[in-house]
């Protein structure tokens, strides 16, 4: 009897261990890169612990978009997570512009970044401002 009761919590540890490894490996937990506009998104949705490391003020946060070799992002301040979609509460790191999103894991490698609402996404780009377009896609990267 003790093996049999031994056997079923060892079963049942698997799969809970097998649940929160496929939690861990969600979609929303990842670095995205759109190579057009050289822009990115580490975005970790679930534990939403993301710390930017040049501006560490703001605290974990669930992710946030940035242009290579700025400074400069814009900060997820909320997310929402329903399925393969993520409502997103963006603003920038002045906290003078934000905006809705919707980030969409279309598969295992493809994410589109859609604006809704608000501000539109501007980075920095040869001392101006580059506006985003209002759909982005995004690749994942290890």
């Amino acid at each position: 009897m003790k093996k049999i009761v031994f056997l079923a919590v060892f079963i049942l540890m698997g799969v809970l261990g097998a649940k929160a490894q496929q939690q861990a490996d969600g979609p929303f937990r990842a670095y995205l890169f759109n190579n057009e506009y050289h822009v990115y998104m580490r975005i970790n949705l679930y534990d939403q612990d993301i710390i930017i490391s040049w501006q560490e003020m703001f605290g974990p946060l669930p992710g946030y978009l940035a242009k290579e070799s700025s400074a400069f992002c814009w900060i997820i301040t909320d997310a929402k997570i329903d399925g393969n979609k993520a409502e997103l509460e963006i603003s920038n790191d002045y906290g003078s512009e934000d905006l809705t999103a919707t980030l969409t894991c279309v598969n295992d490698s493809t994410y589109t970044l859609r604006q809704n609402e608000g501000s539109p996404l501007k980075v920095p780009d040869k001392k101006s401002w580059k506006k985003l377009p209002t759909t982005l896609t995004f690749q994942k990267r290890k």
